[in-house]
């Protein structure tokens, strides 16, 4: 299946290689050109690693590191000289690429942005954070919804961000599009490790979906992130896995996108994504296509509330040292 992390490619198979990027640290408009040019580098390094590789993955954070700076000075534009780098690298190397930016917001704080783009310098997947790492990260929640585009061999491509992963909706979400690939980039450090690694499997085996995940690595002096490149089949099982925190080490595997759609459509037991809106349908003709979540009805009627709701002590940033907030959201009234 795994193709010895794709030295042996099927006719089938899509190779992904995932960079544990080492950390940066980035205060200046200097520094971020920096950290563009070794991102740069690094996509070469993913071509000349592996001849066959068809999609390389930076980590979330990749070209800010973790100080949570919203200095709109080094802040990314879509038109600005740091995608169209990320642009160029993949049209030089013949690859594709999936990267992380800051996004500038004119109209609040900064989104942050995941980009897949193709091996012609097209952007083909363009996705906002839905849901930052609160109270730590000051981000615009997203508004995009979650995309998916087509890629290498016909592939379908979802991308989450960090936490969006803890949420199990966000990976259905993703499955329920047609995802077949899902990425999930992330700057997590060491104390997540273990929610990391059953998250993945589970957001895999749930929906019967591969999932490539990869954190950034090494330190910045002040935090310490993980690495822990993961792949994994759509049955769960981990393909590969970058368990020695080895920063820059590029962890590649083979997948097999065909054999998620044959999944999909022959499984009956564990076939999730379908059963999930069929429910019961041995005793029922075609099943309950009800919605009997209490969760799903109150959020889509902007009734959200926990029982515990009153309870919760930490509902803003002011414990990492970031101001009130005091306008509301205002989502997209589409995202299809």
């Amino acid at each position: 299946m795994n193709g010895l992390g794709g030295l042996n490619k099927s006719d089938n198979g899509v190779v992904i290689g995932l960079v544990q990027l080492q950390l940066p640290v980035v205060v200046s408009k200097t520094d971020l050109a920096a950290q563009t040019a070794r991102v740069v580098d690094l996509v070469g390094k993913a071509r000349r690693n592996l001849g066959t590789m068809d999609l390389v993955v930076f980590p979330e954070y990749m070209l800010h590191g973790l100080s949570m700076d919203t200095n709109p000075e080094i802040m990314c534009t879509m038109d600005g000289p740091e995608v169209a780098a990320l642009k160029q690298a993949c049209i030089d190397n013949a690859i594709w690429g999936c990267f992380s930016i800051m996004e500038l917001n004119p109209g609040g704080n900064p989104y942050n942005t995941g980009l897949i783009i193709d091996d012609q310098g097209t952007v083909q997947l363009y996705y906002r954070k839905m849901h930052p790492w609160v109270p730590v990260e000051p981000w615009e929640p997203g508004d995009t919804g979650i995309p998916v585009c087509t890629g290498p061999k016909g592939a379908k491509l979802g991308l989450i961000i960090c936490h969006d992963g803890m949420f199990p909706e966000m990976a259905r979400e993703a499955a329920y599009k047609g995802a077949e690939i899902m990425i999930r980039t992330a700057g997590y450090t060491a104390p997540i490790r273990a929610a990391w690694r059953f998250t993945n499997q589970a957001n895999s085996f749930c929906n019967l979906m591969v999932t490539a995940n990869v954190c950034m690595c090494g330190s910045d002096g002040t935090f310490d992130s993980m690495g822990e490149g993961m792949i994994v089949n759509f049955d769960g099982t981990v393909i590969a896995h970058g368990q020695t925190g080895r920063t820059d080490e590029i962890i590649t595997a083979e997948v097999r996108p065909d054999l998620v759609r044959e999944a999909r459509a022959t499984w009956g037991v564990e076939n999730n994504p379908y059963q999930f809106g069929h429910r019961g349908y041995v005793a029922v003709a075609g099943g309950a296509q009800d919605c009997p979540y209490t969760y799903m009805t109150d959020l889509a009627a902007g009734r959200y509330r926990l029982p515990w709701e009153d309870q919760v002590r930490v509902t803003d940033g002011t414990g990492f040292g970031f101001p009130v907030p005091t306008r509301k959201f205002a989502p997209k009234e589409d995202l299809q």
